[in-house]
């Protein structure tokens, strides 16, 4: 059944039965269930090498919001009143104290935009006081193996699913000989890591690698651009024989300025040039453009990976609340981790979470600057229960121990 006919029906049954839920709660008139949902984010002013790509200001926080204007529209059938409460803290910034105000105010569903650290400074005194938190942000792989919880979920894909998603392609195009460039951050080396397992995976082969030293040069200048217009060439230069250069440059150093300066011209992809994500603005396919006009009425912009990622989580819970027909974390959580979930996000199928470290499965888009080139996975990559699983680390590979 097409993603936008279910998602309707759904609605529909729904407003069948909204009478009698109501009956339930006392009536019409009765006050609503209240239904607060926290969103934690590190935030600071960014930078990128092209202003194009400088982040919004409520990137993430956006999508939470059309969502939850999406759950009051059912919501009020329904005797629910769904709410968003953002805290702000600084990039590597101790969230304890801020996330402690949000316990006492009573926050018990939390959406967090926080790295890997940040995530896991809370992850126990948030289980600890029966909170949920649905990460949206953080790509780290490690948060769903080694430091995995039982009490957080994951709608944001991993650098694994990202790397996996684009390897597939480059493979089913038979561009299987590979140049990786990579910079000298810890991000960029993780992002080189998730490369080189899914070359291995797939089969593809890195021929060489190089990396690109940050030394703090000028971004965005006019004498930083004409540098690296110069420098570009050389540093790609004496390469293998080779398909396509995958850059891993999550720190926006030097990835942006490696597509059409390469010393041979290949196609770039990675970080830069054919990028992989959980969404691209001009997704418009299994009704895409339903969430794309919403989004853009609401906000004057086109929807990101990461608002998607925000809208998903706070549509998982609406789901939840309207199944569970309340606000009861313990009963949210069965559900949300029973084998009846699944959530229509516009990806051509509906997505489950998978039991073994609660990641959302997720197809990956993959899109140049202006528009969806193809959608991973890829015809031909079979798995025994879901195609989807061919995305990331699955369950004979995990090192996840649920705590």
């Amino acid at each position: 059944m097409p993603e936008t006919l279910a998602f309707l029906l759904g609605f529909f049954l729904l407003l069948v039965n909204a009478a009698d839920l109501r009956a339930q709660d006392g009536g019409a008139g009765a006050v609503p269930t209240e239904i607060g949902i926290g969103y934690l984010r590190a935030y600071e002013p960014q930078l990128a090498l092209s202003v194009l790509d400088i982040p919004p200001r409520d990137e993430g926080v956006a999508g939470a919001n059309v969502a939850i204007n999406d759950n009051n529209t059912t919501g009020k059938f329904l005797g629910q009143s769904f709410s968003l409460d953002v805290v702000e803290v600084k990039f590597d910034a101790d969230v304890v104290a801020a996330f402690r105000e949000m316990l006492a105010r009573g926050d018990k569903f939390v959406l967090t935009d926080v790295s890997a650290a940040q995530l896991l400074s809370i992850a126990d005194l948030a289980r600890d006081n029966g909170v949920l938190l649905f990460n949206v942000g953080a790509t780290d792989d490690v948060l769903r193996e080694e430091e995995c919880r039982s009490n957080v979920f994951h709608t944001a894909p991993t650098r694994s699913m990202l790397a996996d998603g684009l390897a597939q392609y480059l493979v089913w195009k038979q561009w299987r000989r590979w140049v990786l460039l990579y910079g000298s951050h810890e991000r960029d080396q993780l992002y080189a890591d998730a490369i080189r397992r899914a070359a291995a995976r797939f089969g593809a082969t890195i021929v060489e690698e190089r990396l690109y030293q940050d030394t703090g040069s000028a971004r965005r200048t006019d004498t930083g651009v004409i540098q690296v217009q110069r420098q570009m060439p050389v540093f790609t230069q004496n390469l293998p024989e080779h398909d396509v250069v995958v850059v891993a440059d999550e720190s926006e150093v030097f990835g942006s300025y490696v597509p059409y300066r390469t010393w041979t011209p290949r196609p770039v992809a990675g970080t830069a040039g054919l990028i992989p994500s959980s969404w691209h603005p001009a997704s418009e396919q299994w009704g895409g453009s339903q969430i794309q006009n919403r989004f853009s009425k609401a906000t004057g912009r086109r929807m990101l990976s990461k608002d998607m990622q925000a809208w998903t989580a706070v549509r998982i819970l609406g789901e939840a609340a309207t199944r569970t027909q309340g606000n009861d974390p313990e009963k949210i959580e069965a559900f949300i981790k029973s084998d009846d979930f699944s959530i229509a996000a516009f990806k051509g199928q509906k997505v489950t979470f998978r039991t073994w470290n609660w990641q959302l499965r997720q197809p990956i888009l993959l899109g140049d600057g202006r528009g969806v080139v193809s959608t991973s996975p890829q015809e031909g990559f079979l798995h025994q229960f879901s195609e989807l699983d061919t995305l990331g680390v699955d369950r004979p590979e995990t090192k996840c121990k649920l705590k």
